[in-house]
């Protein structure tokens, strides 16, 4: 219940903002704020709402995803403008984080679906 008093709270604090005659008004920054952590909540209550049983298909999902991001990381990160300025190598860097974060999390995802299923094999 504070959860849902969390996010009630969060999305009032955006209302004076969002209260104006034309949401073209509303502040880009504001609602990409309300955007992430309405996500936030969202995230947390799915992850928190999944029985064990399911677990290792949803680990399964979330790789996929992450080959996913690795996929576009790279592309990013390798994309070769005429024009070489500031953004470009900001782009390119955070899509070599991106790759980084992104193997990591596959890496890990493996591992623990293969702990999971190694909980349901028969000991010998």
């Amino acid at each position: 219940m504070k959860l849902f008093a969390l996010i009630l709270t969060c999305l009032l604090g955006a209302l004076p903002a969002m209260a104006s005659n034309s949401l073209e008004s509303v502040d880009s920054t504001v609602f990409l704020i309300v955007v992430f952590v309405l996500a936030i909540f969202v995230g947390y209550f799915v992850v928190w709402s999944v029985t064990p049983a399911l677990h290792t298909p949803l680990m399964s999902v979330t790789n996929a995803i992450s080959a996913i991001t690795i996929v576009a990381a790279v592309i990013i990160a390798a994309t070769s403008p005429e024009i070489v300025t500031r953004q470009t190598w900001t782009a390119r860097g955070l899509g070599t984080v991106a790759v980084f974060f992104a193997t990591v999390n596959i890496i890990g995802g493996f591992l623990v679906t293969r702990r999971m299923l190694a909980m349901y094999r028969k000991k010998s």
